[in-house]
């Protein structure tokens, strides 16, 4: 396996990028967001407060007020897991601060052969490519440049986009189904 750096040294990235930062998300849950009062209240029917001014929220808004565009593909089991709900009722927080998110359900992953691991794509030029470990925690990141491994993560983005659903839409076929 390459050589893994801590996430810390790729957070630059987040504000660095010239135009595009997209994600593939395709875990089933992360143990950073089980860790939180937020989450097991959400498991309780509280349903989560938006956090217009976490900082992750702030950034995107100062990136997108910018001109540039955060975006993401969130794959989603049937029916979804408790975490994947969890990163749903969140969603318009993000949307809110100017993040386009979008889901995509895990059989279509699956038939377009999209990777099974987490990634961020920038200005379609660096991947950061996430690794978890069983329980979903983050172990590191592998970064690179290297033209193939960018051109595929590329290929996934487009192929992701083209079939996935807005987070509204998702979340209110999941809300159908419950």
């Amino acid at each position: 396996m390459t050589d893994l750096i801590p996430f810390s040294e790729v957070a630059h990235l987040f504000e660095d990028f010239e135009h595009t930062a997209w994600r593939l998300e395709t875990r089933r849950g992360y143990a950073s967001d089980r860790a939180g009062d937020r989450f097991r209240a959400f498991l309780e029917g509280v349903p989560p407060e938006p956090e217009p001014d976490h900082p992750w929220n702030a950034n995107v808004r100062t990136q997108t007020a910018a001109g540039k565009r955060f975006s993401r593909v969130r794959i989603v089991d049937d029916p979804p897991t408790d975490g994947q709900r969890f990163l749903m009722a969140t969603a318009p927080a993000g949307v809110a601060a100017g993040e386009d998110i979008r889901c995509l359900p895990r059989a279509d992953a699956v038939r377009l052969r999209l990777p099974t691991h987490d990634l961020w794509l920038f200005d379609s030029r660096i991947l950061a490519r996430f690794h978890h470990d069983a329980d979903d925690v983050t172990l590191g990141v592998e970064l690179t440049e290297e033209p193939a491994a960018v051109l595929a993560a590329c290929q996934a983005r487009d192929a992701a986009w083209h079939y996935a659903l807005s987070v509204e839409e998702c979340a209110a076929r999941v809300r159908s189904t419950v």
